[in-house]
C-alpha cells in the first residue's frame, strides 16, 4: 500500500488525542483542528519552490526569497473550513477556493454542490486540499479531478486522520498527489460495526459535526 506522510510530532500526538476524545467540546475541537493544521502544513509546504530576491534591511542589502508559484488552499466544505483559517494564518497571501462536496450515505459516492473554479484558474499554482478525514477518499478524488480540470498540476492533500482504504484509493486515482496526515488509522467501518459503513476506525467521529456542534 502507498504510504502517506504521517507527521509524527509530539505536539501533534497530544492534539490528536484530545480530538479523538468524545468529551472534547466543539470550541476546543475547532481550536485543536486549527493548531494541528499548522503543524501539518510545516511538513506539507517544506518543498515549495522559491525565487531569490534581494531586499534592503535597515543596515544593508540581504538575500531573501519569495514563493516561485502562487499558493492556493482548497477546503472541502464543510469540515475543511476549520483548517482554512489556520492555513491562511501561515500563508496570508494564499488564495482560497472552496469546494462543496458531500457523501451520499447510501452509495458513499461524492456529490458536488459548489464549485466556482474556472478553466485555467489554477494553472502554475501550488494547491493544498484541506479535509480533516481521508476515509473512502471519494470526496478528495472528486476534488482533485475538479482541480486538475482548472489547470492544477501540483497538488497535495492535508488531513488529520486517514484510513488505509482511502489512502490506497487516492493513490490509485491520483498517484502524484502527496498526502500528509497526523495518523493513519486501522480501517473503515463496515458490516457489524456500530457506526455506518465508511467511517474511519478508531477515527474521531464526524469532523464537521464535532467542529460545529451539530
Amino acid at each position: 500500500m502507498p504510504q502517506p506522510n504521517v507527521v509524527d510530532h509530539p505536539l501533534a500526538r497530544v492534539m490528536l488525542t484530545r480530538l479523538r476524545d468524545r468529551t472534547t467540546s466543539p470550541a476546543e475541537f475547532r481550536t485543536l483542528v486549527g493548531r494541528l493544521t499548522g503543524i501539518l502544513l510545516h511538513s506539507a509546504l517544506a518543498d515549495l519552490d522559491l525565487t531569490p530576491a534581494i531586499i534592503d534591511t535597515p543596515l544593508a542589502p540581504a538575500q531573501g526569497w519569495t514563493l516561485a508559484r502562487p499558493l492556493a488552499f482548497v477546503p472541502i466544505l464543510r469540515a475543511g473550513l476549520g483548517m482554512a483559517e489556520a492555513a491562511l494564518q501561515h500563508v496570508p497571501g494564499a488564495v482560497v477556493w472552496h469546494l462543496g462536496l458531500y457523501r451520499n450515505e447510501a452509495t458513499l459516492e461524492p456529490v458536488v454542490y459548489y464549485n466556482r473554479l474556472a478553466p485555467g484558474a489554477l494553472r502554475d499554482t501550488s494547491v493544498v486540499v484541506l479535509d480533516p478525514m481521508l476515509a473512502t477518499a471519494g470526496s478528495v478524488i472528486a476534488a482533485v479531478d475538479l482541480l486538475q480540470a482548472a489547470g492544477a498540476d501540483d497538488i497535495c492533500c492535508v488531513g488529520i486522520v486517514g484510513a488505509p482504504e482511502g489512502v490506497q484509493a487516492l493513490a490509485a486515482a491520483h498517484p502524484a498527489v502527496r498526502v500528509f496526515l497526523a495518523a493513519l488509522d486501522e480501517r473503515l467501518t463496515g458490516p457489524g460495526d456500530t457506526w455506518p459503513a465508511g467511517y474511519i476506525l478508531p477515527g474521531l467521529g464526524d469532523a464537521g459535526d464535532r467542529q460545529f456542534g451539530t
